[in-house]
């Protein structure tokens, strides 16, 4: 066991002063921008709250990485390393917020592997990987994804409604029920929080479930149709509140608090799904607990 595997995350940053220096160099300015283009809009609204749970769970989780710490070889460190620092500061000089996030964000990874190796990067797994909501995805790739969900979703609905007797039709993202037309943007279908709710329920399921391999699995899977589910519900509110309330109703505070009500109802569903699972499948929820963590990543500390 070397020291470095027992010390604590905090010693471990005091250590390595000048390190902690050129890491802060190149986290602030760029969090800050990540902050200002992404964090104040509804799609990146969560980043401060995943910035603060992310860190936590890695000084969480960094018990049981110490037993898997080895330093990395500096030469495949020096490889992957100068190559992303070229390419991010191309990215910082083009100021395109998506590519600098991920950039800066690699690098701190290797950074982070040339300290404590691979095998206890694998401990930190889902750490690592959850702090990667804190920047935006593409937009390209966003309106690749959401264009045709934002469709079918107000097909949904409007079929849903019609089944019920309204009287609603559809052309694309317009939707015409009694004297009003509704146009259903990103914003109104709620498909900008899918991110955020994608975020928050998988931040639930591994610190519920983490033991629990397959069952965390099981969950996972399930987070993406919940937080789809509930930009339904989301579309379904607003247009029956523009019938019932007309346009200026339907646009004012309840507009806001129909977000409100996307995030209730993903997490609440997330909720009893696990529930459920637990409920009728009791042996899968406390049978076997391997560790979420592969097994090569090495032992875990006794807990007490």
């Amino acid at each position: 066991m070397t020291e470095r595997s027992e010390i604590s995350p905090v010693q471990w940053l005091l250590q390595n002063p000048v390190l902690i220096a050129g890491m802060l160099a190149i986290f602030i300015p760029t969090i800050l921008f990540v902050a200002q283009d992404s964090w104040s809009t509804e799609q990146g609204a969560h980043g401060p709250i995943v910035l603060a749970t992310g860190l936590w769970l890695l000084a969480r989780e960094w018990k049981y990485a110490r037993p898997s710490i080895k330093p990395a070889p500096l030469l495949w460190v020096a490889v992957v390393f100068v190559p992303l620092l070229a390419l991010y500061y191309v990215s910082r000089v083009s100021a395109i917020v998506e590519t600098e996030g991920y950039l800066m964000y690699s690098l701190l990874i290797v950074v982070l592997y040339s300290f404590i190796g691979w095998r206890a990067l694998l401990v930190l797994w889902f750490p690592l990987f959850y702090l990667l909501f804190l920047f935006p995805p593409p937009e390209t790739l966003v309106a690749a994804v959401t264009n045709p969900l934002k469709i079918a979703l107000s097909e949904w609905s409007v079929h849903f409604l019609y089944l019920l007797g309204y009287p609603i039709a559809q052309q694309g993202v317009t939707i015409q029920i009694g004297q009003y037309q509704l146009f259903v943007a990103d914003a109104c279908s709620g498909l900008n929080s899918l991110i955020s709710l994608s975020a928050i329920s998988l931040f639930y399921v591994y610190l519920r479930h983490r033991a629990n391999f397959r069952y965390s699995m099981i969950l996972f899977v399930t987070v993406v149709p919940v937080a789809i589910f509930a930009n339904f519900v989301r579309i379904m509110f607003l247009v029956l509140l523009t019938y019932y309330g007309g346009e200026a109703v339907a646009q004012g505070f309840l507009h806001q608090f129909a977000g409100m009500t996307t995030f209730m109802t993903a997490l609440l569903t997330i909720f009893l799904i696990d529930h459920f699972i637990g409920t009728v499948w009791p042996g899968l929820k406390t049978g076997g607990k391997p560790p979420i963590a592969p097994p090569l990543a090495g032992p875990r500390p006794q807990e007490g």
